[in-house]
């Protein structure tokens, strides 16, 4: 934060860290192990894109492809409700189309609705809604996945107020290109078309978007992951916020970094108690379940 609080704006705005970049800060600093770990992850996300999604995701059948079954994660809804989902797709992609500018509406204006499923995302997303659809263009190896998510209100919105933006999945959305240097292409919004009106933001899937594996980091990786991380979080608070306050409110000691330390293991207990928690939960029901009641 303090390096961007000396630069001029335009140059906070056009900083990006891309993956080559990041290579040979590990090739001067790190050892030869994390410049191997880190070249394997970037060669794995670059294959993670619609066209490798076909092949994953999905089976050939008479009129062309439909999205695999692979319970629990990606399943088909009810036969009862299954036609609701439908329409909130169907009516979903023609509003979302024109929450995109115009250049992204030419391209998406090349495929055609083939198939939609719900599939499960991560924690911070339970209870919401998720589904996949499959987008195909003229060719048979021309596919694009998109991402359809639930977007509710922000946790922060108790405390920070609420937002500027009405619809949660704009919020979602003009968050993510505010602050990311690189957005999806495929970023926008819609509500839906039934009787709930939930609100989803839309992204595409597997946009060679990739993951670091933390849990098997060294403690000298992990400390250059944690680096590179806080980098980029303090650009994207520079770019939507005033540095030099920012710069001024965390101060020159170790306090601020105290109280993320204090912070994160509070966060950490409190998970194993939650897990605790569930566990205990889940053998209840199983024994439940085997007593037949």
């Amino acid at each position: 934060m303090a390096k961007a609080a000396a630069m001029r704006f335009l140059d906070v705005w056009y900083t990006r860290f891309d993956a080559d970049k990041v290579i040979a800060q590990l090739t001067a600093t790190a050892g030869k192990a994390s410049v191997k770990a880190a070249k394997k992850a970037v060669a794995k996300a670059r294959t993670r894109t619609s066209l490798g999604s076909l092949e994953k995701f999905t089976e050939r059948v008479d009129s062309g492809y439909r999205i695999k079954q692979q319970p629990p994660v990606i399943v088909r809804p009810p036969e009862t409700i299954s036609d609701d989902f439908e329409q909130v797709i169907h009516e979903g992609l023609d509003n979302y189309a024109r929450s995109l500018s115009p250049d992204r509406r030419v391209v998406l204006d090349h495929y055609h609705y083939a198939d939609f499923a719900r599939k499960v995302v991560g924690v911070g997303s339970v209870g919401t809604e998720a589904m996949m659809v499959l987008l195909m263009g003229d060719r048979e190896d021309d596919p694009l996945f998109l991402q359809i998510k639930e977007a509710s209100t922000s946790v922060l919105a108790p405390y920070a107020g609420d937002s500027e933006y009405k619809h949660q999945g704009e919020r979602v959305v003009r968050g993510q290109r505010l602050t990311q240097a690189a957005s999806d292409a495929f970023l926008g919004w819609f509500t839906g078309a039934t009787a709930s009106h939930r609100e989803f933001y839309v992204r595409q899937l597997r946009d060679k978007k990739g993951s670091a594996e933390v849990e098997l980091m060294t403690p000298a990786r992990l400390v250059l992951y944690g680096e590179l991380c806080g980098t980029t979080l303090a650009r994207a608070h520079a770019r939507t916020g005033d540095a030099a306050k920012i710069t001024g409110y965390l101060g020159d000691d170790d306090t601020f970094d105290r109280a993320l330390e204090r912070f994160a293991v509070a966060y950490a207990d409190q998970d194993v108690i939650d897990y605790a928690a569930f566990t205990e939960a889940a053998d209840e029901q199983r024994i439940e379940v085997e007593r037949g009641v």
